[in-house]
């Protein structure tokens, strides 16, 4: 059987804008090794994690291993509390959740994510602050912070079991039933959370939500007197004064292991806590990566000759690389193409000039579209390329949106693709 290398690329989907003359950030983008790629083999595209959804990286990360993501998600903060070794036991509430820039209305968001240049030892002590000076009148709770603005929050009642069944606080995020999805358009202002509709009389959900709202109230108050923000004022910068809290769940998903599912091994590289609790959950690997030098003419390189050495030790490596994502949230197409070039010309050739291509299925797409138009995730369907083992060219001259729509492999839900190249490899 040939060997599986799964290469996702975070929010690499697009729309044409027109200061890249009517091309998406990947079309504009100079990717002669992804090009070759999908030159040698078959392009199609991709809906994550179906169509009409515009899927948060986790419920897409889910799908693109082949899990029904309807049948098994219970939230996004209980698969990054696990990531990060906090406990989520049933009847726990656990949360995803931004530092961010509150106005002194304590209303008015100025900036969800700090200017984006909140350091990760910063928001460690803003965090050591919040759980040593806040209480709550009726619950215990454990607040992590993980990388740059993004954290965890994890309640646990006192008296009584909690729901996961409540509204964000996030403006930015919306609930669809189980699903968290991004909102194109929103007030920057703090929501109050409250029992989704049809928990509106649940016990469990109404006290939830009170609690998170205390939460939220109480931390703000210590984090407008911590050091660590009064100082960031003093140089200029946004002060990290507000937690923003969304995707609650009350429990951690139960998955088959992928070992079982497919009756092979694999391993993966992770950047972000959620994939590396849905690595963990799902009985995959973690291939450990030595921490960004900040460099990617450093890092990936680095990464491809793990990713070469790994091989060796599983069937298949799940590689998710974060690169594209975060300028396409800024609006900043001409960075996101940067990162998508930085991408092409130091992971991939480190990665190709020692693979042997008989031996081995690539697969390339993305776990959703993020559109520097909008800012947000959008329900665009992602680029997909396969090649390597006995895979026939299908005429595919590029790796792009516009070309993967006229590519032989035509459209796919996002839990098809794994099964698609399992199935390739055993050719």
């Amino acid at each position: 059987m040939k060997k599986i290398v799964y290469i996702v690329l975070d929010g690499l989907g697009d729309l044409p804008l027109k200061q890249l003359k009517d091309k998406t950030p990947l079309e504009a983008a100079l990717t002669p090794n992804m090009d070759r790629l999908a030159q040698k083999g078959k392009t199609g595209i991709a809906y994550p994690a179906g169509k009409g959804i515009a899927p948060e990286s986790d419920i897409a990360v889910i799908s693109l291993l082949g899990y029904d993501a309807h049948k098994y998600y219970t939230g996004r903060g209980p698969l990054e509390s696990f990531a990060e070794g906090v406990a989520v036991n049933d009847g726990d509430v656990a949360f995803r959740v931004n530092f961010a820039t509150v106005g002194e209305d304590g209303k008015t968001i100025k900036d969800r994510r700090v200017g984006r240049n909140l350091a990760t030892e910063e928001a460690a002590l803003l965090a050591k602050e919040i759980n040593s000076k806040v209480t709550l009148s009726s619950a215990t709770f454990e607040f992590k912070s993980t990388i740059g603005h993004r954290g965890i929050l994890v309640i646990r009642g006192m008296h009584q079991k909690l729901s996961g069944w409540i509204t964000n606080t996030d403006p930015a995020y919306d609930r669809e039933g189980v699903f968290g999805v991004a909102k194109e358009e929103f007030e920057n202002i703090v929501v109050l959370s409250a029992p989704m509709p049809g928990y509106e009389n649940s016990l469990e959900a109404q006290e939830a939500s009170r609690l998170l709202n205390e939460f939220t109230e109480k931390s703000m108050k210590v984090l407008n007197e911590a050091a660590v923000n009064k100082k960031r004022i003093s140089e200029g910068k946004m002060p990290g004064n507000l937690i923003l809290a969304r995707d609650a769940g009350d429990h951690l998903p139960k998955f088959p292991p992928i070992s079982s599912v497919f009756n092979l091994k694999f391993g993966s590289f992770v950047q972000m806590p959620v994939e590396k609790g849905i690595a963990l959950l799902t009985g995959i690997d973690i291939i450990d990566v030595p921490q960004s030098t900040g460099h990617l003419d450093v890092d990936y390189p680095i990464w491809a000759k793990i990713a070469l050495d790994s091989i060796s030790k599983y069937d298949g490596i799940y590689v998710h690389i974060k690169g594209p994502d975060e300028p396409a949230h800024d609006g900043d197409f001409q960075k996101k193409k940067e990162s998508i070039e930085a991408i092409d010309k130091y992971f991939f050739p480190s990665l190709l000039g020692k693979l042997d291509l008989s031996d081995t299925i690539i697969a390339v797409t993305a776990d959703h579209s993020t559109a520097c138009a909008v800012k947000a995730h959008t329900a665009d369907p992602v680029p997909l390329l396969v090649c390597g083992g006995s895979i026939k060219p299908d005429g595919s001259m590029s790796f792009s949106e516009k070309a993967s729509r006229l590519g032989s492999i035509g459209e796919l839900l996002g839990r098809q693709i794994l099964p698609y190249l399992v199935k390739l490899a055993k050719e």
